[in-house]
């Protein structure tokens, strides 16, 4: 696996737009306060001819002007790590213009987006042996005040940290909207992991620690590539089965049973071999029920087979804060007593 090099101080931030642009609010004036925030703090940026463009169907413009964008700034633009202006629908469409074996031959550089980022996330190390980041994209460094899960995800780009830890509260409802595109994150709710252990017991305030490959994204994409020939989900496992594979996972627009069906799909294709552990963030479905099936028994019914420890309502996702996961890369989770259960930490080997 190739680990990219860290962002230098005083390096060059590359932005582009493989999914959707900063081209409305409140993305284009969080994502101009972005590269004002990264200019003062030293940095350069260079932008991608699609970050202010929405054009595109589901994405910023068309798939083979999003495929030579990024085509070109992994194996041309000289620039030190790579984000993403945002996720959105049709990343799937880009995938098909995309030179993989070129970037696999191209100087690794960091990736770093989420969503319908995973498209990228997933397929850099799946593809071209080349870790990335799934985190936040360009226009959340636009916020006013830096949560602390942005300063993880800046600080594993800048080589500053190797561990993260999951955050005390998450958001609900957002406050960031048109006329208020700077607002930080409304954390109010309290985090409360739901952990299975490998004999399926569930269990709270008990220590566990369980080492793997971290590979996954979201689950509305992962189960659209499934099948597909960027699906080298086999030969990923084999190569890596020595370290085993913990899966992290989220999802979007996918309802209790939508989650269901998706890691079946994933199940059923042979994906979760030599799986290790699944750290499953909060889903925005967070709460539903559909037809009696909630979010948990969506997932622990599929992976419960698998005899793994299976963590839920991880910081992982669509609801804020999230821990930023190199993908691709060896980690060591651990589940550790706190005042409010048990908190979870990521060590990246």
């Amino acid at each position: 696996m190739r680990y990219p090099d860290s962002l230098p101080a005083g390096g060059t931030i590359g932005c582009i737009a493989p999914s959707f642009g900063c081209n409305i609010e409140p993305y284009r004036s969080a994502f101009d306060n972005a590269l004002k925030t990264w200019q003062q703090m030293g940095y350069h940026t260079v932008l991608g001819p699609n970050c202010y463009e929405g054009s595109g169907i589901g994405i910023s413009n068309t798939p083979e002007k999003c495929g030579a964008e990024v085509n070109h700034f992994f194996a041309e633009e000289n620039c030190d790590i790579i984000l993403s202006c945002g996720g959105g629908e049709l990343m799937c469409e880009v995938v098909s213009h995309i030179d993989f074996e070129r970037i696999a031959r191209a100087k690794a550089k960091w990736y770093m987006g989420f969503s319908d980022n995973t498209n990228l996330t997933f397929l850099l190390p799946t593809l071209c042996d080349t870790a990335a980041i799934y985190g936040p994209c360009a226009p959340a460094f636009g916020m006013r005040e830096w949560h602390p899960a942005l300063k993880d995800a800046w600080g594993l780009l800048s080589g500053r940290i190797t561990e993260v830890h999951g955050y005390p509260l998450w958001e609900r409802e957002s406050l960031k909207d048109e006329e208020h595109p700077l607002e930080p994150y409304n954390v109010t709710e309290e985090k409360k992991l739901v952990i299975y252990d490998e004999t399926g017991r569930r269990i709270d305030g008990e220590k566990m620690s369980f080492r793997g490959r971290l590979i996954g994204g979201c689950l509305d994409c992962l189960d659209t590539l499934v099948g597909t020939r960027f699906d080298r989900v086999a030969a990923f496992n084999e190569r890596y089965q020595e370290d085993g594979i913990i899966w992290f996972m989220e999802s979007c627009d996918l309802n209790p049973m939508g989650i269901r069906r998706a890691l079946w799909q994933l199940k059923e294709a042979g994906w979760f071999r030599h799986v290790k552990g699944f750290l499953i963030g909060r889903p925005l479905c967070f709460g539903e029920e559909f037809l009696g099936l909630d979010q948990y028994e969506a997932v622990y019914g599929v992976l419960g087979e698998y005899h793994v420890p299976v963590v839920m309502d991880v910081d992982l996702g669509h609801l804020p804060p999230s821990m930023p996961v190199i993908s691709g890369g060896m980690a060591e989770v651990s589940l550790d007593p706190s005042g409010n259960g048990t908190e979870i930490g990521i060590k990246y080997l």
